[in-house]
């Protein structure tokens, strides 16, 4: 998705269309949380005029996370639609979106994408599916237990304690 200035001056005034898969994998290199990203289609139009060029995009795909609880591979939607505008001079330009400056002849949206993309990675993502096998449960001389688990059991190494204050302590009696 990259633009010379002049091709996209030829479209100045008219209808500039966007319909595009992109492959967006090298994003894993940027965020190691993101175990896989689908292509990504993206629509939309482009306004052009002599000081910037607006684009109006609508990014649908789906990442693969992480679950938060027990590291399975979850699939997460991606549905954003954002407008981003690229000044095409140096001109102070006051707006409430955020604009990008033009270097060189080229405008490049890969790098914007990836942006919006990282950014709608939440914290935590949650699998709703608790089949399928996740973190392991236990391991050597450990293992998850459950807080009701956790009142009924006895350490091992602490059983034999028990035992002591019900035994007669012969030097006690007199």
């Amino acid at each position: 998705m990259k633009w010379t200035l002049s091709q996209l001056q030829k479209h100045r005034s008219k209808d500039f269309p966007l319909d595009e898969i992109v492959n967006v994998g090298e994003i894993k290199t940027i965020d190691p949380t993101i175990r896989d990203a689908s292509p990504m289609h993206i629509t939309g139009r482009a306004d052009i005029d002599s000081a910037k060029v607006t684009f109006h995009l609508k990014i649908n795909g789906h990442l693969i996370l992480p679950c938060s609880r027990t590291l399975v591979d979850v699939k997460f939607p991606i549905n954003v639609e954002t407008t981003e505008t690229f000044l095409l001079k140096g001109l102070d330009y006051e707006t409430e979106e955020e604009v990008h400056q033009v270097k060189g002849e080229v405008i490049d949206l890969m790098p914007v994408i990836q942006e919006i993309l990282l950014l709608e990675v939440p914290m935590q993502v949650f699998c709703t599916d608790s089949s399928e096998e996740g973190a392991p449960q236990s391991g050597k001389d450990w293992e998850v237990i459950q807080e009701r688990d956790k009142e009924a059991r006895i350490d091992p190494r602490l059983a034999g304690l028990a035992q002591f204050f019900d035994q007669n302590d012969p030097s006690s009696d007199s």
